[in-house]
């Protein structure tokens, strides 16, 4: 996708850890916090009060990195020093009132309204004249530096495409102009073939560990109708969306008994107004968990100075993953407070079920020859590593 390498290096699982060890916070199972700027009829941060609002809520954060007023302006010294304003807008959406939900633990009619709010604000932003480019995502958890556990994500448009969506577009328009076909939807059927990188699916969704995956959990979103943005989706596949990151979400938690931190977003065409046939909209979840609740993934020394590294093959990570075991939802969701008892509701707190359900234990895995493709058998009994591309090229 991005046409770059990734190092793979399976026998390092065995490595021992006396690194850094992260504390679980215990979670604030609370349907209402006072002290949340996120929370219905609370003050934020910024001094605004939030409506008593009862579904998704979205508005203008607070704090933007990006503002619409920016004045244009360029500074360059001698052909080595470059900078450019950059206006845009950024949003939050707030997926509901309650403070103790994620997606994982909201119905699957709840998460198709922050979908459906999705969309809207694409279009919306979209279709302001110095917007080119929307970029929709959510960072869950602390370690992940979420500010708020209140469940929400960000929508920060972009005057400029960002580094990360143009190296995919560059990459898909030239697999585009010399297949006739997008690298996606051809990516999709070859694993829909393979089957050993694929997490879960339904009518409308696949969501899978990708070939080139840097992180040990990282989990790709792809349409099996080839849609550019979230605009194009029909009703079902809304709902369709809604339910498989429903399904992704619960399968994380359920991983390592914990609430899974993680980064995820879409990446949707550009809004230059042009159609982008060449761009398949898609959705990324980075995960930092490695080998429990407490162990993270850290991209530092060789991964900053050389290319990204990972111990763990995707195909085992997608076989841990597609585990039936991990698809129920482990913690029952609360019923919502009665209307009666909303003004009474900040200075109650709702009792929860506590978390009882599978306990996954084997998270220490040996490279067993038998979970390893035959490729990969090949090299390892060589003594050899082997490296990823993405895109272009194969393992070699």
């Amino acid at each position: 996708m991005t046409r770059e390498w990734v190092l793979v290096s399976p026998h390092r699982t065995q490595r021992p850890w006396q690194g850094q060890v992260e504390d679980v916070a215990p979670e604030k199972q609370v349907a209402f916090d006072p002290t949340c700027y996120l929370c219905p009829g609370n003050p934020r941060a910024g001094g605004a009060k939030n409506p008593d609002y009862s579904s998704v809520f979205v508005f203008d954060n607070d704090f933007a990195a990006l503002k619409p007023d920016t004045p244009a302006g360029e500074v360059q010294e001698q052909d080595l020093l470059l900078a450019r304003s950059e206006s845009g807008r950024c949003r939050v959406l707030c997926f509901s009132p309650r403070h103790d939900l994620t997606i994982a633990r909201m119905s699957v009619a709840d998460v198709r309204e922050v979908v459906d709010a999705w969309a809207k604000e694409y279009l919306d932003l979209g279709s302001q004249g110095n917007i080119r480019s929307v970029q929709i995502f959510e960072n869950r958890g602390a370690m992940m530096g979420c500010s708020n556990p209140h469940p929400h994500g960000q929508i920060w448009a972009n005057e400029t495409v960002p580094n990360e969506l143009a190296k995919e577009i560059a990459a898909f328009a030239d697999y585009y102009k010399a297949h006739g076909s997008t690298l996606l939807s051809d990516y999709l059927k070859l694993e829909l073939e393979k089957r050993e990188r694929v997490v879960c699916s339904n009518d409308d969704f696949v969501g899978l560990v990708p070939f080139w995956a840097i992180w040990p959990f990282e989990t790709l979103v792809l349409s099996r109708r080839e849609v550019s943005g979230l605009d194009q989706l029909t009703d079902g596949e809304r709902a369709s969306l809604a339910d498989i990151l429903r399904q992704i979400t619960i399968r994380y938690d359920n991983l390592f008994k914990t609430s899974f931190p993680y980064t995820m977003g879409f990446h949707q065409r550009p809004t230059d107004g042009q159609p982008h046939p060449e761009f398949p909209m898609h959705g990324h979840f980075y995960p930092p968990l490695l080998r429990s609740a407490t162990v993270k993934k850290f991209m530092v020394g060789y991964e900053m100075l050389g290319m990204p590294q990972r111990d763990i093959t995707p195909e085992n990570r997608g076989q841990v993953a597609a585990r039936p075991a991990l698809q129920a939802l482990s913690r029952p969701v609360t019923e919502t407070p009665p209307a009666s008892d909303q003004k009474s509701r900040k200075s109650k707190k709702l009792k929860t079920t506590q978390l009882s359900g599978f306990v996954f234990s084997h998270i220490f895995f040996s490279f067993s020859m038998t979970q390893t493709p035959r490729i990969l058998r090949f090299l390892l009994l060589k003594g050899k590593m082997f490296r990823r591309s993405h895109g272009r090229g194969s393992a070699s």
